[in-house]
């Protein structure tokens, strides 16, 4: 295989139903041709299904495009978030309010005509208050449990380092496992599940910093910026077009797809193929970390899984059955940023650790042949 420089970056029953009944029927057509092969099938022979692979760019393009209806600008942000959840992976996002994180969130959820459940992070909310507790039904003189709001596709957890450790904690294990423990009973969460939390860059105080364990369960670490100065006049006018209030109209979003096509793609995805140079690549990379001069703490093992995680599902977005090392590169950064730290004089001179990736990856030699 010769590497080719490129630049390209069962739901729950107690849960709304979102089945074939909510589709149209242009969205059922356009989808065929991925359910007609499945995932192992198209893996074991790629070459001879090379519509199912461009059929999954297809749909990728589409669902971003769908975001990109509500959201505007912000078209790397979108791309990232979609990585996310074709990988099957969770994303924290930083930037400072009122750049339209929950919005995108919201977004993705119609798009893909799942449930989607926003909690917003406090000092005083408790574990329960997320994952659901048991009560006692006096009617029926019977205990029940009452479901808490990880129970859906996407779950946004806004501000989530306002909240205690304990409160943080007990995303840990849906993140993780994608089940909750209620009382000693186990329950499954709805497929997909994407946890999307988001926090302030900049205000600390009465803020809990996320722990490092649970850093590591975010598959991406997405920096949203101040949007162009086109972008952001486009979205005044938008805003200020006959709409009442200060929020974006979702109604444009239209359903491109299913919440079981959107597991269809991740397995898709996870099909992907590695090859061994490609693997040893990301290896160097993640190793790299642990001795690059400024880093005080290079990321673990789970940093190397998340490249590859990541560069599966950016090589499916592309169409492509193969990993290149262009799709390790391309999502270094949200994946290892948040897994580094910094020595204490790069803290103080102001580096960033994007700027230290960067120096990572000039520093390792992608394989070209």
């Amino acid at each position: 295989m010769e590497f080719q420089s490129n630049n390209t970056a069962n739901t729950n029953k107690d849960n709304t139903d979102h089945s074939a009944d909510h589709e149209s029927a242009s969205i059922a057509s356009s989808q065929a041709p991925l359910s007609q092969v499945s995932p192992s099938q198209a893996a074991t022979n790629a070459e001879d299904h090379a519509h199912v692979w461009q059929q999954a760019a297809e749909q990728s393009a589409s669902l971003m495009a769908a975001v990109g209806k509500a959201m505007i600008g912000q078209e790397d942000i979108i791309n990232q978030v979609c990585i996310c959840l074709i990988a099957g992976g969770h994303a924290l996002i930083e930037g400072l309010p009122g750049l339209g994180k929950t919005l995108m969130v919201k977004a993705y959820a119609k798009a893909i005509g799942g449930t989607y459940h926003r909690v917003q992070f406090t000092p005083d909310l408790m574990p329960a208050d997320i994952t659901g507790h048991t009560l006692y039904d006096m009617q029926n003189s019977k205990w029940k449990v009452r479901r808490g709001p990880v129970f859906c596709n996407l779950l946004l957890a806004d501000e989530i380092n306002r909240a205690s450790a304990k409160t943080q904690s007990a995303l840990l294990e849906v993140m993780q496992e994608q089940q909750v423990t209620i009382e000693g009973t186990t329950y499954a969460v709805a497929e997909p599940f994407i946890t999307i939390a988001t926090q302030n860059p900049l205000e600390h105080e009465g803020t809990y910093p996320l722990p490092e364990a649970q850093l590591d369960r975010f598959l991406f670490n997405i920096m949203i910026d101040y949007p162009t100065e086109a972008n952001e006049a486009l979205m005044l006018k938008t805003i200020l077009g006959g709409s009442i209030g200060a929020t974006l109209d979702l109604s444009a979003v239209p359903q491109v797809m299913t919440p079981e096509r959107l597991v269809e793609l991740q397995q898709l995805a996870a099909k992907v193929s590695l090859d061994d140079r490609v693997v040893q690549y990301a290896l160097q990379l993640t190793r790299m970390t642990r001795q690059h001069q400024g880093i005080a703490a290079g990321a673990g093992p789970r940093g190397g899984i998340a490249l590859l995680r990541a560069a599966r599902a950016s090589a499916l977005m592309a169409g492509r059955h193969f990993v290149i090392p262009d799709d390790i590169a391309g999502v270094a950064v949200p994946v290892l940023r948040h897994r580094i730290a910094l020595s204490a004089d790069y803290q103080i001179e102001g580096v960033r650790p994007e700027q230290v990736i960067e120096q990572v990856l000039a520093s390792v030699a992608a394989p070209r042949q």
